[in-house]
């Protein structure tokens, strides 16, 4: 080819993105290492999507052209059943290829013959999947644009020409029916020396009357007088389990030849064809064949080595690296179908331009609920972050659904940007350039500075790493000394947040500080304002939906007591 661009479908031609890597530890706070093993249970794939979903960016070209090309894999089920058949091919062929060797004077007839073969076979696989391509209505420029660079590697790599070559060096080899091997022989009839006289295009056929070697040689009229081979003499059938040595290496010179005699013999049966030791001069007599019908067909072989040469880089490298992003749209878009054909609610997600809002999602939920509960079950929420809704302090009940509702967030805008769909009726948004999140650490982490020291050191280096653009997500922070301290520490949290302008979900029993908001904001100019969230209750019951007001009392201890039966009057009656 003249150049060898890299074509991918995760990221438009041209583009030059900033990435950031969210760390293992965020991705286990979000669910994302239980979500990726429900999308497939083949562990080398859930590796291969988190780290996709994990490494994001904040670039709206790039969000909005996975989507596109997620929402054709989606559309089209067969294209992904074909697409899947198609790369399974060319994986087996890639499994099966010859090794490359280092230089070409090491490349034999046979093994030259061998990798035109799976050479031949590739050619196949790009013309179904340019083919494949073509057949569906596929809009996104992902999609059109794949297809559109595998017809340029298709004409500029000259697979056409290379079919044509292929056929014609078929056609020439395909004549190789026979060869006639000379041995010389020393006084006592042991076999000095070996070679080839000629390649034949007519097989030998045993006579239907044939001397036996005895008579061969009891005449000396026909012993001949020369080496050269004038047609005149029988084809003398070697016997099978004659023990003599000459017999045995022309034994193993026929065997050699009676499979690979058509070179094109399927590779893995050519390939079960080794070198049986003897113990004399001829021990080598396959390979030195190979030798030797190298040097005979020399512009034959001097023109497979030309084609490998020409083609062999072009062969498996171009299509195959694109495969593992295949397997991610098509793993995750099987994954996505299954669930619409439960039930569960999933959209095509929107970029948002310019503007106050920067994500509007309605009717969300946090997926991995579709494993408790049915889709009629869920209860979903609307949430919107803009300029008067930055920071949301939420708080409710325990076991309220905090959690899983600040999972869910974080989740819509790592999946939307990694052009899944989403668990909403409708999710608009502007892509961030990371989510982080600060959950209880486990115990063996917080031995060397206390839990309130551990939790302090990570929430200091989130916010020296996010920007204006990222999504912060904490989940009971500074809960772990007294509510004085804690609450002392917060307050001073949020308020370096509200600086910053990042998207934040507080998720604390501090109702205090929820309702503190509008003080907050007073204290600290900018364009990001504090509002708290409450996940309600009733009567005691979990409802499971948020709303934007001032929190319901101190840590719904009430609520928490009448549950368990710890209130005075349950206590004492």
């Amino acid at each position: 080819m003249k150049e060898n661009r890299h074509f991918s479908i995760l990221s438009p031609c041209g583009e030059d993105a900033e990435y950031k890597q969210m760390s293992e530890t965020t991705c286990h706070d979000l669910g994302l290492d239980a979500f990726c093993r429900e999308v497939t249970s083949d562990s080398r794939e859930q590796i291969l999507i988190m780290n996709i979903l994990s490494n994001m960016t904040a670039d709206p070209g790039t969000a909005v052209y996975r989507q596109k090309v997620f929402a054709d894999m989606l559309s089209f089920p067969k294209l992904r059943e074909q697409l899947t058949e198609l790369f399974e091919k060319l994986e087996f062929i890639r499994g099966f290829s010859t090794n490359r060797m280092e230089t070409d004077e090491k490349l034999g007839f046979w093994h030259l013959m061998h990798r035109l073969d799976e050479l031949d076979d590739y050619i196949k696989c790009v013309e179904e999947l340019r083919d494949c391509l073509s057949a569906f209505p596929i809009t996104s420029e992902g999609l059109s644009g794949f297809r559109d660079y595998v017809c340029e590697l298709y004409d500029e790599a000259y697979f056409a020409e290379m079919k044509k070559d292929i056929a014609a060096l078929k056609e020439r080899s395909s004549d190789i029916k026979s060869v006639t091997l000379g041995v010389n022989v020393n006084q006592r009839f042991e076999a000095v020396s070996m070679g080839l006289v000629s390649v034949n295009s007519k097989p030998f056929r045993k006579s239907g009357i044939v001397g036996n070697l005895a008579d061969a040689v009891s005449s000396k009229d026909r012993i001949q007088k020369d080496s050269e081979w004038n047609g005149s003499m029988h084809y003398h059938q070697i016997e099978r389990y004659r023990s003599h040595k000459i017999t045995s290496a022309i034994e193993q010179a026929g065997s050699y030849i009676a499979v690979t005699k058509t070179p094109f013999v399927d590779g893995r049966i050519r390939s079960t064809v080794v070198q049986a030791p003897v113990g004399d001069g001829t021990a080598n007599s396959t390979l030195y064949l190979d030798k030797v019908m190298n040097r005979m067909l020399d512009s034959l072989v001097k023109k497979l080595r030309d084609v490998l040469t020409k083609y062999a880089d072009v062969a498996m490298v171009n299509i195959s690296r694109i495969v593992p992003e295949f397997i991610y749209y098509t793993r995750l878009a099987e994954f996505i179908s299954r669930r619409l054909g439960e039930g569960y609610t999933f959209c095509e997600a929107s970029v948002i331009g310019d503007g106050d809002v920067s994500m509007r999602a309605k009717d969300l939920y946090n997926p991995k609920l579709a494993d408790v509960a049915k889709a009629e079950e869920i209860v979903p929420n609307d949430l919107v972050f803009d300029s008067s809704h930055t920071i949301y302090i939420l708080t409710g009940a325990n076991r309220g659904g905090k959690t899983t509702l600040t999972q869910a967030i974080g989740l819509l805008f790592v999946l939307a940007q990694g052009g899944v769909f989403v668990p909403a009726s409708s999710f608009e948004y502007k892509p961030v350039d990371c989510v982080y999140t600060h959950f209880p650490a486990d115990e063996d982490k917080t031995l060397d500075l206390g839990r309130l020291g551990e939790e302090c050191v990570r929430f200091r280096t989130i916010y020296s790493d996010c920007t204006e653009n990222s999504l912060i997500l904490l989940n009971e922070t500074f809960s772990t000394t007294s509510f004085e301290e804690g609450f002392y520490i917060a307050e001073d949290s949020v308020k370096a947040l509200i600086k910053k302008g990042a998207k934040t979900i507080y998720n604390t029993h501090m109702h205090k500080l929820a309702a503190d908001t509008e003080k907050l904001n007073s204290e600290v100019p900018g364009k990001a304002k504090t509002a708290s969230l409450v996940m309600r209750s009733e009567n005691g019951n979990r409802l499971f939906r948020v709303e934007t007001a001032l929190p319901d009392g101190l840590s719904y201890a009430k609520d928490i007591a009448e549950k368990y039966g710890v209130t005075y009057e349950m206590l004492t009656e």
